[in-house]
């Protein structure tokens, strides 16, 4: 998957972990497309890793994935910034 796509997926990816998990933030939409993009690469790597991410491109596995790590990498960030 290209750059582009991997910030677009991280970018639905950190809206979807937002939506999840609401409550004050520290570092506003900024921080929380920079955490979805991590999240991206993050849960992208773990599901290629456990054997979740067979398919290239942004579909509903990818896009399930890059949630999931964007949700776990938001909630370390919340716990570690309050």
């Amino acid at each position: 998957m290209g750059i582009f796509s991997w910030i677009i997926l991280g970018l639905i990816a950190g809206a979807l972990a937002k939506w999840l998990m609401p409550g004050k933030d520290g570092g506003g939409i900024v921080m929380t497309m920079i955490l979805g993009v991590a999240g991206a690469f993050v849960g992208g790597w773990l599901g290629s890793f456990i054997g979740m991410g067979g398919a290239d491109g942004v579909n509903i596995g990818s896009i399930v994935t890059a949630t999931i790590g964007a949700f776990v990498i938001l909630f370390v960030y919340n716990r570690f910034i309050r």
